[in-house]
């Protein structure tokens, strides 16, 4: 049996993994942290209580960060 990469946008840049993997999988493999940041999948807010969520193809995820300052 073949398997089809998962490809996801994150931060703008196009990525394939070759196996499933959730969110929090993804930011370790990406070396994006996992404390002080908030994602967002197609626009909406991915809450922290899902982020043991597998991935979905296509998905794209902004990772963002807090910024102080004003």
């Amino acid at each position: 049996m073949t398997t089809i990469p998962i490809g996801v946008t994150v931060n703008g840049e196009d990525h394939e993994f070759a196996d499933a993997l959730t969110v929090r999988e993804l930011l370790a493999r990406l070396d994006l942290p996992c404390q002080g940041v908030a994602i967002a999948v197609d626009g909406a807010v991915f809450p922290k209580s899902a982020w043991d969520t597998q991935v979905g193809r296509g998905w794209n995820i902004e990772v963002l960060t807090a910024v102080q300052g004003g």
